[in-house]
């Protein structure tokens, strides 16, 4: 069997939430690095890197899949994917209200989501937990240590009608 080292993405030891301490900088990306020879399986030979953007990305998607997520991010940040949304040929940002940090074989990630009116919280919050984490380590290999998750606001029968006619309740 062969060794795996993985380098990450930053010089930072991932501060106080116990993720590995790196060995090496590589901005950007977490590399698995497997031996080299023509002695090594073919599979082995060569260095995988998984930037920090593709941790993020797959997230956000993942977060989304659960019923109760109406959308992610900050006030502002989802007004701006709104408006970036309505351009045409834009995409919209499936990284909105994800934040990550990697370290040598793990990474913690912080989550900003908007719920639906009447579901229970707790629930829609562990079920993002549990999809992003699964998500996450089958896809990359590297382990999740925590999955912060902050409901930053509840999105309410009668906000989208009250938003596409422009009428106000007061003059």
């Amino acid at each position: 069997m062969t060794t795996q080292e993985i380098t990450p993405k930053t010089a930072t030891t991932g501060g106080d939430r116990g993720l590995s301490a790196p060995h090496q900088s590589v901005p950007g990306s977490t590399t698995v690095t497997g031996r080299t020879g023509a002695a090594e399986p073919a599979a082995t030979r060569g260095k995988t890197s998984i930037a920090d953007v593709v941790v993020v990305k797959i997230a956000g998607m993942a977060a989304r899949e659960i019923p109760g997520v109406y959308d992610m991010g900050g006030g502002l940040s989802r007004t701006l994917g709104a408006v970036r949304d309505r351009v045409p040929g834009g995409r919209p940002n499936v990284g909105r209200g994800v934040k990550v940090e990697v370290g040598e074989r793990q990474t913690a990630i912080d989550l900003d989501i908007v719920v639906e009116y009447g579901v229970p919280i707790t629930d829609v919050a562990h079920d993002v937990r549990e999809n992003v984490i699964s998500a996450v380590e089958r896809i990359t290999g590297l382990e999740v240590v925590e999955v912060n998750v902050a409901v930053n606001d509840v999105r309410l029968p009668d906000d989208e009608t009250a938003d596409s006619t422009g009428e106000t309740r007061v003059e």
